[in-house]
């Protein structure tokens, strides 16, 4: 739950870099939280719980930014998920990489340095 309080903290900071557990427990909790609410939402006949839903995303692509920021890939990548089937395969193939080594263009390495100080 930490790495998803952590993402929040950063909810619109598209610079530096994050690790695949932060990205990817940012995206389980979102998940948990996104079919809770939907559920709760279609329960309830309350569309307004959808706004909530509009809440996590700016942070979803956010972290999914930093996160290619830390592959050593430009932010603007995320973009290539409009293309169909191809472009969710070739995010996800992104996502699972393994962060570059040492310090890039966008920031040290997160796994080099303490992540919870």
């Amino acid at each position: 739950m930490s790495w998803f309080i952590e993402a929040l903290k950063k909810y619109a900071v598209f610079s530096g870099r994050a690790r695949r557990k932060e990205y990817w427990m940012f995206t389980l909790f979102a998940s948990i939280i996104y079919i809770v609410l939907a559920v709760a939402a279609v329960a309830a006949h309350a569309p307004y719980i959808m706004a909530i839903l509009l809440g996590l995303l700016l942070p979803a692509w956010a972290v999914a930014v930093r996160r290619l920021h830390d592959t050593g890939r430009s932010g603007w990548w995320i973009l290539i998920g409009i293309i169909p089937l191809i472009g969710s395969i070739t995010l996800l193939v992104f996502y699972c990489s393994d962060s570059e080594a040492g310090a890039n263009k966008y920031g040290p390495n997160p796994k080099e340095t303490p992540a919870f100080a």
